[in-house]
């Protein structure tokens, strides 16, 4: 085992100490720096913004070959959705006001309605790896006993939405084009949800019809379209990434706390330096769980400071594609099992 500053790691990296000391230690990391935001937005938005208008020179022109700009112009895009993301935390900038209307903004690039996702994604911090507490903001994973008990058909149904085309295909198309126009999970809990999600909408509707003005509704669709599914399935692919590994943590409410489920049951996603930076650092997913206010530019920072932190919850690129297979949660192996192991672990007879 290895212990620093008051956190002990288990080789089988299960948590065995409080993580609330590393916590403290992180600290002197969640100051934004205005200057540095200002800078990464506009090193995100620029080349986003030269890039859209190029694919549509491109397409007007009939080079066909500009539709293959959908796969950069998708990666700004995730990464103008990664400091949204960071103004729901409060984190890019020093002001609530600032965050909150940045966010607003890249809300309607990004099809997200920022106040809306921002609770839901609060909630996702507050409960993730909490088994009775699964439904907002997290993706559908049930236990081994849970799935047993279910009839043919929703049997089926799971199967169908565990599979990598729903999950990174079919459903970041879902929830980006389609979910997001309706604050589902909150359509009863007041106004604010509704104000956020129909908002977003008529921006987004007057910014369409703008573009379509502009550079024509065929190329319109032609060039943004893409783009925003690129985003989408590179951002679900993410988010599945950095809960639903191997060696995650998962537990009833009388045995899940905050603090060890945010470190523990969140990977760190080693990735080449390019990738890091279109990412936003998101795959250093366990200190951000653990310190959210963290800016995800100084997230690094804290990894390099806290070198131990590099052993826990590591998957690399070739174990990420392998984590697909992990379907269901066991709770006596106390692991994501995929569903031959499942099958195969059931006694005779049963």
């Amino acid at each position: 085992m290895v212990r620093k500053l008051g956190l002990t790691v288990a080789t089988s990296f299960r948590p065995v100490a409080d993580a609330r000391a590393l916590l403290r230690q992180l600290a002197p990391y969640r100051e934004a720096e205005t200057a540095r935001s200002c800078f990464e937005l506009a090193v995100t938005a620029v080349p986003f913004a030269a890039l859209w208008l190029l694919a549509c020179l491109a397409v007007q022109a009939g080079h066909w070959a500009g539709l293959l700009l959908a796969i950069p112009a998708g990666g700004f895009l995730l990464r103008l959705f990664l400091i949204q993301h960071d103004c729901g935390h409060g984190s890019f900038f020093r002001g609530r006001a600032a965050n909150d209307w940045l966010g607003r903004v890249l809300g309607v690039l990004t099809l997200t309605p920022y106040d809306y996702w921002r609770r839901s994604h609060a909630a996702h911090h507050a409960s993730s790896g909490n088994l009775d507490a699964r439904g907002l903001g997290d993706l559908d994973t049930l236990t081994v006993a849970e799935f047993r008990a279910r009839g043919p058909l929703a049997r089926v149904l799971y199967r169908l939405y565990r599979s990598p085309l729903v999950l990174f295909g079919l459903g970041p198309a879902y929830v980006f084009l389609l979910k997001h126009r309706v604050p589902l999970g909150m359509t009863r809990q007041g106004w604010r949800p509704w104000i956020s999600a129909m908002g977003t909408n008529a921006a987004i509707a007057a910014a369409a019809t703008a573009m379509c003005l502009w550079v024509g509704v065929d190329v319109f669709l032609l060039v943004h379209l893409p783009i925003v599914l690129v985003a989408a399935s590179l951002g679900v692919w993410l988010f599945y990434v950095q809960h639903q590994f191997e060696r995650t943590v998962w537990d009833r409410s009388e045995h899940w706390t905050f603090h060890e489920a945010a470190l523990f049951g969140s990977s760190y996603y080693e990735l080449p330096a390019v990738l890091r930076w279109f990412s936003a650092n998101i795959g250093i997913h366990h200190v951000h769980h653990l310190a959210s206010r963290i800016p995800f530019y100084r997230l690094n920072d804290a990894l390099e400071a806290f070198p131990f932190l590099a052993a826990i919850g590591r998957i690399g690129i070739g174990e990420s594609l392998r984590t697909v297979r992990l379907v269901l949660w066991d709770e006596e192996k106390r692991r994501l099992v995929s569903f031959r192991e499942a099958r195969l672990d059931r006694a005779p007879g049963h």
